[in-house]
């Protein structure tokens, strides 16, 4: 059975937690999008880490973590992630990275810098990861697969290609030193030494496995609202984060995906640029961020404060609608408890007229929020294990924003910790 665990909003919304909780009872994860741009936050009983590459099901010595080819693959930063798990006494994990999968390149890191540097005040808020050039070299057909580090001489080629486009960009854009083919294919080589022992047919392995009835999840890396077509573009990644590219990241037939796990906050958070309608601002927000999630509202990669506002029905809604949701993860409920009531944003007006549909970007801009006010319950909700032990006002949240966007929450998320969760 393959399982998506994927994102409705922003990112940040507890994806790694839920994925660590549901490993124990997986076979294989498979990280199939985005890059290490973006990381996931686990507490667990080896301690609290900052995933970026790995899959969050890492730390079950039962399981096989696949990095699929429709991850930007930076190889440094994973292998030293693996080293930096298993030096912290977590079991050297087996992992798989497919062989059609694309190379992030130090230049692709280097450019991204020199581009916002650029840009200056009109940066789409980069993580500088090297994640736009790499998709852009991707698309325009001059990456690097994984397979091609096998094969010097068509590297040898290849390197002296590219040296010849990207030095016209960086004599006459950046304005920036230029390369020497030899430096790349110095690196490349330095690459397939660092990543052969974990190159496999990964899109065969899955099938094989798929076959065999294992159990499988797709872990998504950031939202709905950061997906480049139906996100908050331009402000979005450069791969798709729904669940529907699970299939294409990972090599799988799209109708294996049976269950959609799709996690959604509390609250609302985002990290970077970009349209927020329920954003909060000044001591309000500093408050919320102070008490979000584990050790507050800073990205797992960036260590940048989260932009943070009360709970968007419409873009949560919308967002859940595109990832096809079959089942809601309700996470950081506990951090609610201090508030005497809860807004919750339930509409957007637009040109004046009110409405309970997510509008592409030029629309979002002109958008104001309409909120309603609920009451919060005042208690500490760290601890409980069963629905109905939850206080009333809290049930009434839940079932508030459960009718609001149209999909069954089936899990409450309310501590940092592998148990902290209620089913429902």
């Amino acid at each position: 059975m393959v399982k998506a665990i994927v994102g409705a909003n922003w990112g940040d919304e507890g994806k790694g937690k839920i994925t660590d909780m549901m490993a124990k009872e997986a076979d294989i994860i498979v990280r199939f999008q985005g890059g290490a741009n973006a990381g996931h936050t686990i507490i667990n009983d080896y301690g609290k880490f900052a995933l970026h590459t790995l899959p969050s099901g890492v730390f079950y010595s039962h399981t096989t973590s696949i990095i699929g080819n429709g991850v930007a693959l930076n190889i440094p930063v994973l292998v030293e992630e693996i080293q930096s798990i298993v030096s912290r006494g977590v079991p050297k994990p087996k992992i798989l990275v497919s062989n059609r999968a694309q190379i992030v390149m130090s230049y692709h890191v280097l450019f991204d810098q020199y581009e916002e540097e650029r840009l200056g005040g009109k940066s789409f808020g980069s993580t500088k990861s090297g994640i736009a050039p790499f998709y852009s070299d991707k698309y325009a057909k001059i990456g690097f697969q994984v397979s091609e580090l096998f094969d010097e001489e068509t590297l040898k080629e290849k390197t002296e290609r590219i040296c010849e486009m990207k030095n016209v960009m960086l004599e006459h854009l950046y304005h920036k030193p230029l390369f020497k083919a030899e430096d790349l294919l110095k690196e490349l080589l330095e690459y397939r030494d660092m990543i052969a022992p974990h190159v496999c047919d990964t899109s065969a392995y899955l099938w094989k496995a798929i076959k065999e009835g294992k159990n499988i999840l797709l872990e998504g890396q950031l939202g709905s609202l950061k997906d480049p077509d139906h996100g908050i573009y331009p402000m979005v990644t450069s791969s798709s984060t729904l669940a529907a590219y699970g299939a294409i990241g990972a090599g799988i037939p799209p109708y294996e995906i049976s269950k959609i796990i799709t996690v959604c906050k509390a609250y609302s958070s985002a990290v970077g640029a970009g349209a927020f309608v329920s954003e909060i601002f000044d001591e309000e927000a500093d408050e919320l961020r102070r008490r979000g999630g584990d050790g507050g509202e800073f990205g797992a990669t960036t260590g940048r404060p989260r932009r943070v506002g009360w709970f968007d029905a419409v873009a949560s809604k919308y967002g859940c609608r595109m990832q096809g949701t079959t089942d809601v993860a309700f996470t950081v409920l506990d951090v609610l408890g201090y508030l005497d009531e809860i807004p919750v944003c339930v509409g957007y007006e637009i040109d004046g007229e009110l409405t309970t549909e997510f509008p592409p970007t030029v629309k979002l801009a002109q958008a104001k929020p309409a909120f309603e006010t609920l009451p919060g319950w005042k208690c500490d909700i760290r601890g409980i294990r069963k629905y109905e032990d939850l206080p009333e006002n809290c049930r009434k949240y839940i079932e508030f924003i459960e009718e609001k966007i149209g999909f069954p929450i089936t899990m409450v998320s309310n501590g940092p910790g592998r148990d902290d969760i209620i089913y429902r």
